[in-house]
This record gives C-alpha cells, sequence and structure tokens, in this order.
C-alpha cells in the first residue's frame, strides 16, 4: 500500500473515531454517570481517560514528528518507503475491548474532576494536532523514526503507527461506552 493512502487510511479512521467520541457528551447524563455492574469506569469516566491517554501519547508523537523531520537529512525516505509495512494488523487489536490485559499507569486514570466540557474541547484539539501531525509528514516522513510501544508487546512502531495507536485507543473505549449504554438500559427497563 502506498504511504498516501496510509496517511488517508489514518486520518479518517481517526476522524471517524473521535466523531463518534463526541457524541457521547451529547448522551443524557444517567447513561454517562451509570456505573457497571463490574466496577468499571462511568462513560464521563472513560471520556476523561481518553483525554489523558491522548495527552501523553502526543508527547511522543509531537518528538516523534519533530525526530521524523530531522531525519529526513540523514535517511533515504524513498529506500525506507519501498520497503514500508504498515502493522494494521497488530494494531487493530488495541482497538477492541478486552482483548489484551494491560495496566495503565496511574496518571492515566480519571479523577472526575476535569469539567465534561473541558474535557471536549480538549479530545478535539488533540484530535487536530493530530492531523497537524499528519500534514507535516505528508510525504511519507513518519517511517522515518521509530518508538517502543510497550501495549501488547507492539515494540517499535513509527509515528504513523502512533497516531494509529492513539485511534484504536479510542476506538476500543467507544466499545467499552455501548457496553456502559447497553448495561444501563437492560438495568432501568
Amino acid at each position: 500500500m502506498k504511504i498516501e493512502a496510509v496517511i488517508a487510511d489514518i486520518r479518517t479512521f481517526l476522524t471517524q473515531t473521535f466523531s463518534a467520541i463526541d457524541t457521547w457528551f451529547d448522551k443524557e447524563e444517567a447513561i454517562r454517570a451509570y456505573k457497571p455492574v463490574n466496577g468499571g469506569w462511568t462513560t464521563n469516566e472513560i471520556l476523561e481517560h481518553i483525554g489523558l491517554t491522548n495527552h501523553f501519547l502526543l508527547i511522543l508523537i509531537d518528538k516523534g514528528t519533530s525526530k521524523a523531520l530531522q531525519n529526513i537529512h540523514k535517511l533515504n525516505l524513498a529506500a525506507e518507503l519501498e520497503n514500508y509495512t504498515f502493522h494494521r494488523d497488530k494494531l487493530e487489536e488495541v482497538g477492541k475491548h478486552l482483548s489484551f490485559t494491560w495496566i495503565r499507569p496511574e496518571h492515566m486514570e480519571p479523577t472526575g474532576i476535569k469539567p465534561l466540557q473541558e474535557v471536549r474541547s480538549l479530545l478535539k484539539a488533540q484530535v487536530e494536532q493530530c492531523l497537524n501531525n499528519l500534514d507535516k509528514m505528508k510525504n511519507g516522513e513518519g517511517v522515518l523514526y521509530k518508538t517502543t510501544m510497550t501495549v501488547n508487546g507492539l515494540g517499535k512502531i513509527d509515528v504513523y503507527e502512533y497516531i494509529y495507536f492513539l485511534a484504536q485507543h479510542g476506538q476500543r473505549h467507544v466499545t467499552q461506552m455501548e457496553k456502559n449504554e447497553t448495561e444501563f438500559r437492560k438495568c432501568t427497563t
């Protein structure tokens, strides 16, 4: 697959995923505040967690974008793109709720302190930040820098894969919020 198609796919998946996430802010408060019987997070907590996780992923994505753009002068982009493989299959596992176990760091746990409207604005800004990084690396430069991702044993992934990981993480939690809503509706009927 050509790098332009990979970038377009990432852009589309990112915007679709976060458009779906945004709809959860408009759900009735009773659904968003529902605590699942398994003791999991409420939808409000999940939304906050997505923003917290994005914050830390974007630190790495921004740094990776900068380094990838610097590497254009040190590495042969054409040669890198010729042998490039986007590891979609490995990354798609991240988007499936409960597909693997991972203990998230404490700093990614929601506190419930941040106002919901602030969380919503933050998520929109974070998506824009990702899209801006994709624009900066529109010629394939994102393949020129890799960072280790410990989640699900992914290992070294490039900047495009990091952005896709962020979107898949969001998708994972869309599924979790859908499960919460389904359970809420069963319990209240």
